[in-house]
């Protein structure tokens, strides 16, 4: 398993979500990062989800 960032941001750059969580692959962590930013009430605002080797899995401005 690795380990994953999920973070979401408002309009003015104010970090909103902060979060890290495993993931045994890059498709499934993109699957695990959606479901939890609609959860929180994020999917519309700026989010990224990046890999331990800096690879973007996830991403909407």
């Amino acid at each position: 398993m690795k380990t994953y960032v999920l973070t979401a941001f408002d309009k003015s750059g104010e970090k909103l979500l902060d979060e890290s969580f495993e993931a045994a692959n890059n498709d499934e962590a993109k699957k695990i990062g959606q479901e939890q930013l609609a959860e929180k009430g994020y999917s519309e605002y700026t989010h990224r989800c990046v890999s331990p080797d800096a690879t973007l899995v996830l991403f909407h401005r």
